[in-house]
């Protein structure tokens, strides 16, 4: 629709990516350079590899964002790393909140939340990421998981140039499994809703991305969904190759 906010198709590498990974970020450079992108593109890679891809990326068509920071602005936290530090390496975003950042490593909503305001305290996009898993979806709490969730974890003030909600059924992460558009659309909704009551201004522009075993082969199905403003890909962000058949779902 006309008044959709600009879509944008995020790769979140996790704990993948040397060095020598670079040239996959080069292929996507050279990509996007060459031809008009009707969506904006990101690359979200491990931290010792943010300094280096945003150097790279540097006055190209591409964002690069980190996938985790700390709450605080500095301080006694081993292995730890800032909103600023990840501002000060060259990122634009970071996500937060993602399920196995909360599965793994017992993050709340709470938690999400600081990491968020962290976020924009530093400058940075906040991206964050919600989802129910199998159980939930099987007794039908879908819903309700992700009200919870969206009122624990935003910010109480939002923007839709510092915030980004990404969907992702815990279940469907990596797994090959996908809901159907309908269930999509039906969170995505939800989501649209809840982001309204919050702002009536900033609500209807927060971008939404659907992410959970996105690949070239359902991107155009799942992106055409409403609501669904581009995608939070995981494995398949690894090539250039398959992110940018993801992307090509708006070509």
């Amino acid at each position: 629709m006309a008044n959709d906010p600009r879509p944008l198709v995020a790769g979140n590498w996790k704990m993948n990516g040397l060095r020598g990974s670079i040239s996959e970020l080069e292929a996507i450079i050279a990509d996007a350079q060459a031809r008009p992108w009707p969506v904006d593109l990101m690359i979200c890679p491990p931290a010792t590899l943010v300094c280096a891809f945003a150097k790279a990326a540097a006055g190209a068509k591409i964002a690069i964002g980190a996938q985790d920071c700390h709450a605080e602005v500095s301080g006694a936290f081993t292995g730890d790393i800032s909103a600023e530090m990840l501002k000060d390496a060259g990122a634009s975003a970071v996500i937060v909140g993602h399920s196995e950042r909360r599965t793994y490593h017992g993050e709340t909503d709470d938690m999400v939340k600081a990491k968020a305001k962290a976020a924009n305290r530093a400058g940075l996009t906040a991206i964050v990421c919600i989802g129910e898993t199998y159980e939930e979806r099987e007794a039908g709490a879908t819903i309700s998981r992700i009200e919870r969730q969206l009122a624990g974890s935003l910010p109480e003030t939002i923007d839709a140039v510092k915030l980004v909600i990404a969907y992702e059924p815990v279940w469907a992460i990596g797994t090959g499994l996908t809901p159907t558009p309908k269930d999509v659309e039906q969170v995505h909704q939800t989501i649209r809703k809840h982001l309204v009551s919050l702002d009536k201004s900033s609500g209807p522009t927060v971008r939404i991305l659907y992410g959970g075993s996105v690949k070239p082969s359902n991107a155009k199905e799942l992106m055409a969904v409403p609501n669904v403003n581009g995608a939070l890909v995981g494995g398949a962000s690894l090539t250039a190759k398959d992110f940018l058949g993801i992307a090509a779902a708006y070509a």
